[in-house]
């Protein structure tokens, strides 16, 4: 991928309008270290995560950075439509996906992550831990390079009601449970070894996981499909035409998620900046 690809001109339907492109509201940060939502102006924005402190690693002055110009870089969210291959910039968040590529810390690695009913939360989780106590590397990077049935668990809740997403993720996720912050990731983080505090199974949420770094990317090929089976399977009470659906979908992706053309295709560029491949 190159970079000057960002600033190649924008002459598709749905790219981001010049008088929006370099304007930001004011950044949903989560205690300064959370990789949190930065809108473009007219943006339409997911829910807000609760307001929690950072818990990133003493030490981590440059992820610490990098989560910083994450939640300044734009991310558009009031598609219209969108196509079934992105083959422009303006159609995905090329700028914070540039962000997270720059990274020069590490070690890095990235997760190929599609079972909303897996593992995912957890094996991050204990990569985390390993990483920063064992290994000593504060500044270790985590990404989450989503797809499957685990996109789900990156819209919000009003999307999972309108959409009755509990029909494509399971009959265990009857509501976005991986969404909503557990009461462990309160606890002093100070005492890493509590067994249920912050850094414990207790606290395996995306918000929690987002305050130490972790980024997740979602996947537009994933959000095509499941607009897809949404339509096939009657759960669109507005029936819209399946671009717009996927625009919707898209639209309503939780605070500080990175969207991409594709997760699977965004491995390899990962990998050849430096990040270690995981799944």
């Amino acid at each position: 991928m190159q970079r000057a690809a960002r600033d190649a001109p924008k002459s598709k339907e749905d790219a981001v309008p010049e008088d929006l492109t370099g304007r930001r509201e004011a950044l949903l940060t989560l205690g300064g270290g959370l990789a949190a939502a930065s809108l473009a102006l007219g943006t339409r924005t997911a829910e807000a995560a609760p307001a929690s402190t950072s818990l990133l690693a003493p030490g981590a002055t440059s992820l610490r950075a990098l989560t910083e110009r994450l939640a300044a870089a734009p991310r558009r969210r009031d598609f219209k439509s969108v196509p079934m291959i992105l083959d422009d910039p303006s159609q995905w968040d090329d700028e914070a996906l540039h962000e997270l590529m720059a990274y020069k810390q590490g070690p890095k690695q990235v997760w190929d992550n599609t079972a909303i009913d897996g593992p995912w939360l957890g094996v991050m989780r204990n990569s985390l831990n390993a990483q920063i106590w064992s290994f000593k590397h504060p500044e270790f990077l985590v990404a989450s390079a989503t797809h499957g049935t685990a996109n789900l668990a990156l819209y919000d809740q009003a999307t999972w009601d309108k959409y009755q997403l509990t029909k494509l993720a399971g009959d265990r996720f009857k509501t976005n449970t991986l969404i909503v912050e557990k009461p462990a990731s309160g606890a002093d983080p100070k005492n890493y070894e509590d067994p249920k505090g912050a850094f414990s199974p207790a606290a395996n949420s995306i918000p929690e996981l987002m305050r130490r770094g972790v980024v997740f990317l979602s996947c537009h090929n994933a959000i095509w499909e499941q607009a897809a089976k949404i339509s096939e399977m009657g759960l669109d009470p507005d029936r819209l035409a399946l671009d717009a659906l996927a625009a919707e979908l898209t639209n309503h992706l939780i605070p500080g998620v990175i969207l991409t053309p594709g997760a699977v295709a965004t491995i390899p560029e990962l990998q050849a900046v430096g990040f270690h491949y995981a799944k």
